[in-house]
């Protein structure tokens, strides 16, 4: 990157601040880097972003080899970036006496669904990979599974299973506080963090720029859009002003897609017993996160929607809904039903979550990220690092290298480059991650 080469990232999410803090490493002035958001850093991640969380997953267990080899680099940089403050005892409640801590190695649980393939070709990638230092998967029985973990797991719905494993390398992070460690340590070095609201991409006489409330306009030499769920919305107009067609628009290529999480908040007790156990996932049916310090458990299930409107030129894109924090009925029946299924003791006495949550990110069809140059000549300086399509957070300790290889055209190697690359019309693969393709809109849940 040359010395005076500017460069502007939108969005302070997962991809945003990962770039950020890469291409501050790289560059020999980050002061010509700067990182907008609508939140002020002392409030970030943003409430309304897939990064703003109690905790995510880090686990390795990909059915793709890509994506496997990605999960151990990024679990090697939790456990050494010094500010990430690495705990590797699951049966310690770290959080409870060390509020630095945000990356917590409990191992994980797979529950593996009667007739699908996904555990053969995540046993079949470990054994093809070198993974030094790491603990082999443990297949476990119905019955060891009921018994582990003080019987936590006694009252579950065992019928769509047919086999287990435990895997001693995957674990959980404290998702925002994670976010904004990294953040900090960008802005350390150098790195112009600004707070505007973004209403569009515009292209005029001064090149490509963003618009952001009040009508101002920022540009740089570089442009790149870590936008997530909202990346449509901020392309549709110059899209609809260069006449991109609708099958060559943004909106083919990444999507905005919403999930709903239940939480529950734990009495001490009950934060003793579920703070013992490891990330519980139920195959393509969701998750559980053993709970925060302040005792809050979190269930995601994989049912997934869109909210699609159409703007002032007709043109279809999916967007997130304004309220997060207040689910239909239909959601909630749905997160109800998927609880009772997992942990029905949760639910004795009439028992409810506590809140929901409707998270939102943007997923491509084969649940690959788009990290792209844009295609089209006349926005040659506008870049993409987006499509987290929900199991992207892990990688924040690295994916911002691959993106600062993107933004100066070196490649990351033909199976990445083809992997997060523009897509044209009509390619399609298997995804990694297929149960949270959306095939409902938010509207039928109300």
């Amino acid at each position: 990157m040359p010395n005076n080469e500017t460069t502007l990232i939108i969005g302070a999410g997962i991809f945003g601040v990962s770039t950020a803090y890469h291409l501050a490493k790289r560059t020999p002035n980050p002061s010509n880097i700067t990182l907008l958001d609508r939140a002020p850093p002392s409030t970030l991640p943003t409430a309304t972003g897939a990064s703003s969380d109690i905790n995510k997953i880090i686990r390795a267990d990909y059915s793709s080899a890509l994506y496997m080899d990605l999960g151990f680099e990024a679990i090697q940089a939790w456990k050494t970036l010094p500010f990430f403050a690495y705990d590797d005892n699951p049966d310690v409640d770290a959080d409870a006496g060390d509020t630095d801590t945000v990356y917590h190695q409990s191992g994980w649980i797979a529950m593996d669904e009667v007739g699908s393939d996904v555990p053969l070709r995540i046993r079949e990638n470990f054994k093809r990979g070198k993974y030094g230092g790491v603990s082999p998967i443990v297949d476990m029985s119905e019955d060891e599974v009921k018994s582990a973990w003080g019987g936590i797991l006694g009252r579950t719905d065992y019928r769509r299973f047919g086999s287990y494993y435990f895997n001693r390398s995957a674990g959980w992070a404290d998702a925002g506080a994670a976010l904004g460690v990294m953040l900090r340590e960008a802005i350390g070095m150098g790195v112009r963090y600004e707070v505007g609201e973004v209403g569009r991409v515009v292209l005029d006489e001064g090149g490509t720029g963003v618009e952001i409330e009040g009508g101002n306009v920022l540009r740089a030499d570089k442009v790149l859009l870590a936008t997530g769920a909202w990346t449509s919305e901020v392309m549709a107009g110059v899209e609809d002003q260069l006449g991109i067609s609708e099958v060559d628009c943004v909106e083919r290529q990444v999507s905005a897609a919403g999930v709903c999480v239940a939480h529950f908040q734990l009495s001490e007790e009950e934060r003793g017993l579920y703070g013992k156990m490891p990330v519980l996932v139920y195959g393509g049916q969701g998750e559980v996160i053993p709970p925060t310090s302040s005792g809050i458990l979190k269930f995601t299930s994989t049912t997934s929607f869109k909210n699609t409107i159409r703007t002032a030129t007709g043109r279809e894109i999916s967007v997130p809904v304004e309220d997060q924090l207040n689910a239909p009925k239909g959601l909630q029946e749905d997160s109800i039903a998927a609880v009772r299924a997992r942990l029905p003791q949760l639910l004795d006495g009439g028992r409810e979550p506590d809140y929901y949550r409707l998270c939102w990110d943007s997923i491509s069809a084969s649940q690959h990220p788009l990290i792209s140059r844009h295609p089209d000549p006349r926005l040659a300086n506008l870049y993409f690092a987006v499509g987290g399509s929900f199991h992207f957070y892990k990688f924040l300790p690295t994916i911002g290298r691959y993106v600062v290889n993107v933004l100066d055209g070196v490649g990351n190697g033909e199976e990445k480059d083809q992997a997060w690359s523009w897509k044209s019309a009509g390619e399609a693969e298997r995804g990694v991650h297929e149960s949270l393709i959306p095939k409902r809109e938010y509207r039928d849940f109300l």
